[in-house]
C-alpha cells in the first residue's frame, strides 16, 4: 500500500499528531508499565519512549547534512552512505545504549518537554524551508534503519521521524497483557 503524497502541511499535521500521542502515552503510563519490556525490542517501554523522541532528535541533526550533501554531485552522498553502511554494527550498539541512557535522564514531564521542544523546532525549520530545498536529497545508509531509503529528499527526512515513531509505538506494551 502506498503512502499518501507528502507535503509541508501533511508533515506538520503528522508531527502534531505524534506530539499529542506522545503526551498521552507518557502521562497515562504507570511506573510498572514504563518498566515493562516492549514487544520486539530489548528496551523497556521507558527506553522505547525515549527512542521514539530520539528519532525526531536525529531528524534535527540530519537536516543540515541533507541540505549540504544535497547540493553536491550525487556521488558524494552515495559514497558517504556506503561508508556509513560499513559501520552498521557499531551504530546499532550506540543506538541501543543511547536510548538506555537517554531514558535515565529524560522521564515524565522532562521527556514530554523535550519532545515538545524538538517538534516545535522541526515545525519552525520546516516553515523556513524553500520548496527547492525540500526537493533536494542525498543517499542514506539503508542498513541503519528500515525507514531509510537509498535516496531521501529533505521532505522525506522530515517524514522519517513520524515513520519511526509510528513503527515503535506499535511495540509499546503500556497496557498489561490480557489474562
Amino acid at each position: 500500500m502506498r503512502e499518501p503524497r507528502m507535503d509541508r502541511q501533511s508533515i506538520h499535521a503528522e508531527m502534531e499528531h505524534a506530539r499529542a500521542t506522545f503526551q498521552a502515552l507518557v502521562s497515562q503510563a504507570s511506573p510498572a508499565a514504563l518498566g515493562r519490556d516492549s514487544d520486539g525490542t530489548r528496551w523497556t517501554n521507558q527506553q522505547l519512549l525515549f527512542h521514539m523522541l530520539f528519532g525526531y532528535m536525529i531528524v534535527r541533526r540530519l537536516l543540515p547534512l541533507v541540505r549540504t550533501l544535497g547540493r553536491l554531485p550525487d556521488g558524494f552522498s552515495r559514497r558517504f552512505a556506503r561508508m556509513l553502511n560499513t559501520t552498521t554494527r557499531p551504530f546499532h550498539v550506540v543506538n541501543y545504549l543511547g536510548s538506555c541512557g537517554g531514558a535515565l535522564v529524560f522521564r515524565g514531564a522532562r521527556l514530554t518537554r523535550k519532545f515538545d521542544k524538538t517538534v516545535a523546532a522541526l515545525h519552525r525549520n520546516l516553515d523556513q524551508e524553500t520548496d527547492d530545498a525540500l526537493a533536494r536529497g542525498m543517499h542514506f545508509p539503508v542498513d541503519w534503519d528500515p525507514f531509510f531509503a537509498d535516496k531521501m529528499s529533505l521532505l522525506d527526512v522530515y517524514h522519517f521521524g513520524t515513520q519511526h515513531f509510528d513503527f515503535h509505538q506499535q511495540q509499546l506494551t503500556l497496557q498489561p497483557p490480557a489474562a
